[in-house]
């Protein structure tokens, strides 16, 4: 079912329909297929280049399409809705960027940026570590200044597009110092040193190429040093605000895929003689099904919005990914519900996007450490 979106310009109403267009006949089509066959959707994000979405919400000047937040978030719901894989990769290449965006030298943007987000590469973020996951003071991974040249030496794990991206934005440690001893890089691939691990296979997602990143003295000029020695963690932090808003809208787009496909079929299905959207039991589940998707797709738009206008946005971002990814898993569980014995099946598409809806409630976060953030800052206001 198309949403009805209240977008704030004419322009941005005709990219929804450009983005709408493409999911009907260039992502939906092809998802469960390669899902099922673990297929990596390089084709989509060419196809997504190529009508300039790799790039929404930065400059023109760059490459870009200097779209508003609240914009690129719901062209982000839409083509998650349409193939969750792709969506979920849209929002790591945007947030792979962000480093360069915000916090990178004049020089670098006009260097990096327009290959960065004009349609031809794909990004990877290089920031979880085996040991140091949300605890971003355990990274192990070292950057060493040798003349002109960093040398970077470690692993990174669970990295989106590992072995498939063109470049990875990569943070390493630059000094002993806890908390400003965190250096972000931008590592072009291929590069002699970096190397992949085997593909993780995943209960859902099974599109995106998630691997360990080895680097094993990858030699990047000190020219890719993003921002200062030191700002490698306010970096991180700031991108996570943002990437944690991508994931909550793709999950959002999760959750009306499934509640499409709910109501769909409990119009169809007949039990006792009628179709069991007949029924009131049927009807309340669809309900509060509804209720969250929207409660969700408000959450999001609304953490949106403070970005545009320039506020702070680390308590409403984590808000919001918590929220909409604990209602797509409970939308997603639902929808199998509604389905009965056929939602059990891999004939319909719910229990897929079940799958896929777990692993929201994780990445960029745990939702338990979401808690923590919002706790924190909760109480920080306060005193």
């Amino acid at each position: 079912m198309a949403v009805d979106r209240l977008l704030p310009t004419e322009e941005s109403t005709d990219l929804l329909a450009l983005v709408r267009d493409l999911c009907g006949h260039e992502l939906a089509p092809f998802a469960a297929k390669a899902e099922e066959t673990e297929s990596f959707p390089r084709d989509a994000f060419r196809t997504l280049g190529k009508a300039g979405l790799l790039g929404l919400p930065y400059p023109e000047q760059y490459g870009g399409a200097e779209q508003p937040y609240e914009v690129y978030l719901q062209m982000l719901e839409e083509i998650a809705s349409a193939w969750m894989s792709v969506g979920v990769g849209l929002s790591v290449h945007t947030m792979t960027s962000y480093g360069v965006a915000s916090f990178g030298t004049d020089d670098q943007k006009a260097r990096l940026l327009p290959e960065m987000v004009g349609g031809e590469l794909l990004g990877a973020y290089a920031l979880s570590e085996p040991q140091a996951g949300s605890d971003i003071t355990a990274m192990t991974t070292k950057a060493v200044r040798d003349g002109d040249d960093y040398v970077l030496t470690g692993t990174k794990a669970w990295i989106s597009h590992g072995s498939q991206a063109d470049f990875y934005t990569t943070f390493a440690r630059t000094s002993d110092d806890p908390k400003h001893g965190i250096s972000a890089f931008h590592v072009p691939a291929p590069i002699d040193g970096l190397s992949f691990g085997a593909p993780e296979r995943k209960m859902g997602m099974t599109g995106s190429t998630t691997t360990l990143v080895n680097y094993d003295g990858v030699r990047v000029p000190a020219a890719n040093l993003i921002g200062a020695e030191g700002d490698g963690m306010r970096i991180a932090l700031s991108a996570l605000d943002s990437g944690r808003l991508g994931i909550a809208a793709c999950a959002v787009g999760l959750a009306q895929a499934a509640l499409d496909v709910a109501t769909a079929y409990a119009k169809e299905r007949e039990q006792f003689g009628r179709a069991i959207a007949d029924f009131q039991g049927i009807q309340f589940l669809l309900a509060d099904m509804a209720a969250t998707v929207e409660s969700g797709r408000a959450t999001y738009l609304h953490a949106a919005r403070r970005r545009d206008l320039g506020r702070t946005l680390t308590r409403e971002a984590a808000i919001a990914k918590l929220v909409c990814t604990d209602g797509a898993m409970k939308v997603a569980t639902d929808a199998v519900q509604v389905l009965g014995g056929y939602g059990y099946t891999r004939e319909f598409p719910a229990e897929r996007y079940m799958r896929e809806a777990k692993v929201t409630q994780i990445f960029e976060g745990t939702n338990q450490i979401q808690r923590l953030v919002i706790s924190r800052d909760l109480l920080r206001s306060a005193s």
